[in-house]
């Protein structure tokens, strides 16, 4: 089958980091066709920055670099998972992952978007 990825009306797919030696989750980020191209030919991760609204290169100004290893796209062909050799950090709050935090209570977290009960 032919890779023919789906990009969502603003042109963007979603693009999930794992690590290669651990197979850990270490991030989400976008891409647009460039960033793919760009990625494809350099093996270095490059995404697409929503609110900057340009191209980034992971680890340009950080030296938290991903080097890409392989790249699969899913099923639908709507989201891709790159196997990294990481870097330093690949979170920009410094740690491995971008995926550190635990939701571990579901019903305080339903509770949230419930309004406050009456006294």
């Amino acid at each position: 089958m032919a890779l023919s990825p789906k990009f969502n009306e603003a042109g963007l797919i979603p693009a999930i980091a794992q690590d290669a030696e651990t197979g850990e989750v270490l991030m989400m980020a976008w891409m647009n066709a460039e960033a793919l191209a760009q990625t494809l030919a350099t093996r270095q991760a490059v995404y697409w920055s929503r609110s900057r609204r340009e191209l980034w290169r992971k680890g340009a100004s950080s030296g938290h670099t991903q080097e890409v290893l392989d790249i699969r796209v899913d099923c639908d062909q709507d989201t891709l998972l790159l196997s990294v050799r990481q870097t330093g950090a690949a979170c920009h709050t410094g740690r491995k992952s971008c995926f550190y935090r635990s939701v571990t209570d579901a019903e305080s977290l339903d509770n949230r978007s419930a309004p406050p009960e009456a006294s």
